[in-house]
């Protein structure tokens, strides 16, 4: 297991749109400082719903990545949704919030499914994207960084399973509604790790 690419990407307008997004991210060469808040010197613009502790890096898988290629019918370069790190042999849909990833001394733990917007659809050009991003099933994930350092492509990973319940990524995606969630789902969710934005919803 090893990272395939590190990206970053500066505050740029999507055809159509006034605001500024950070979408448009692209891979680094060399050594990438990763700090709390994520790659330093990445652009965030709607810190609303995107960035900080609990979202401070967005990963992609390579198995994900492959199966957006095939999807879409060319390759996706690492970057294309987004993703600030792109990590060799992982597939977000068999991943659960707590799972840890080591490179060096850079410490990342997966906090929550990457939830697809309006902005992830104009940049693919699909007003109807949105849904059918979330339906596959291959979303990616965000990690809290609990320690910091500098990274590079071709490092190795190491990956710790995570012991706490399970909530997998694909249940974030796909179900993680108060609604569609008993209350005895809801508290053992709320043991995890989770992203403040989504324990949010649970705890609405």
């Amino acid at each position: 297991m090893k990272i395939r690419a590190l990206c970053r990407g500066e505050a740029e307008k999507l055809p159509g749109k006034t605001t500024k997004t950070g979408i448009f991210k692209h891979a680094v060469h060399g050594l990438v400082m990763v700090d709390a808040e994520g790659i330093v010197s990445d652009a965030v613009c709607n810190r609303k719903h995107h960035g900080g502790p609990d979202q401070a890096v967005y990963v992609m898988g390579s198995v994900d990545l492959d199966f957006w290629s095939r999807a879409l019918g060319f390759v996706v370069e690492p970057g294309f949704f987004g993703e600030n790190l792109v990590m060799e042999g992982v597939d977000s849909a068999r991943l659960h919030v707590g799972d840890r990833f080591t490179a060096n001394d850079v410490v990342l733990e997966v906090t929550a499914a990457r939830i697809p917007c309006a902005t992830l659809s104009a940049r693919i050009g699909d007003p109807d994207f949105a849904p059918r991003f979330r339906q596959a099933g291959q979303p990616g994930f965000y990690c809290r960084v609990l320690k910091g350092g500098m990274m590079a492509a071709g490092e190795d990973l190491t990956f710790e399973p995570y012991q706490g319940t399970k909530l997998s990524i694909p249940t974030i995606l796909q179900r993680f509604r108060p609604m569609q969630l008993g209350r005895a789902e809801r508290a053992a969710y709320l043991e995890t790790p989770l992203a403040s934005r989504f324990r949010a919803m649970l705890e609405a």
